[in-house]
């Protein structure tokens, strides 16, 4: 088995665990003021770090609910068992597995899945996008206010962080809609799919996006830091669309007010 056949089954098995948990009652604690963890993210963690292990005993791991394992492996496994903890933790069934390979310094493989829908997102570099079996492509909507777009709200906002409601307050005004799902990692993978025709969010963590960034560009979307620079999934910015109203998006976000 290669890389994505090792990825596919462990979001797989990871979905299974969540599916199993969701619904049930599932211990919570906190990472922060409103940062929740559950007993189903440290399941899973363990279940999808298992079947890498299994394979890969010597690669690299960063897990969002453990510690970096570093090595001296050029592979690193970027994981979240868990993205969209809040809204599984009060039933609301919008949550996904995100699995990405980052090979010295580049990610060359991602995997999401939304173990509600059974829809599963794979990517590789230079081989495009797919939803299950088929070929993804992002929206051809050319005009932001023709424009569905997704974003999300830090934790850190409770903490005197940023709390993204200014550039919210610029782009509800300029575009057909926006919508706040509680998964960075779907709503990537949503504009690779055409669903959304744009993205953005402050202070996501390597593990949010790095499966969904890559399904964008193989998809033939945009993604930039929101001051259209270059973007790193170690970035603590990220605006991604379709391409084509990248730059209206951008300065929107960025207009004095």
């Amino acid at each position: 088995m290669g890389f994505m056949e090792i990825a596919i089954d462990a979001a797989l098995k990871g979905g299974e665990v969540l599916l199993s948990r969701f619904g049930s009652s599932n211990n919570v604690s906190l990472k922060g003021v409103i940062n929740l963890v559950t007993e189903a993210d440290i399941m899973t963690e363990k279940a999808v770090v298992g079947v890498i292990r299994e394979r890969y005993p010597d690669h690299q791991i960063m897990a969002e609910e453990g510690v970096a394992e570093e090595g001296k492996s050029d592979y690193k496994w970027i994981i979240d068992p868990l993205d969209g903890t809040t809204n599984f933790a009060h039933g609301y069934p919008v949550f996904s597995v995100s699995i990405a390979l980052e090979v010295r310094g580049e990610v060359v493989a991602g995997v999401v899945y939304n173990p509600i829908l059974k829809e599963l997102f794979t990517a590789e570099k230079g081989k495009g996008a797919y939803l299950g079996d088929k070929r993804l492509k992002v929206s051809t909507t050319e005009k932001l206010i023709d424009s569905l777009l997704s974003t999300g709200f830090p934790y850190v906002r409770m903490t005197g962080g940023p709390t993204n409601l200014e550039y919210f307050s610029r782009a509800i005004m300029n575009c057909q809609e926006i919508r706040r799902d509680g998964s960075a990692a779907l709503d990537l993978c949503y504009v690779a799919a055409g669903r959304f025709d744009g993205f953005w969010e402050l202070m996501l963590k390597p593990w949010d996006d790095a499966a969904g960034m890559l399904m964008i560009t193989e998809a033939g979307g945009r993604v930039t830091d929101l001051k259209g620079g270059p973007y790193s999934i170690y970035s603590e910015e990220i605006l991604a669309t379709n391409g084509l109203i990248h730059e209206e998006l951008m300065g929107v976000l960025n207009r004095k007010s």
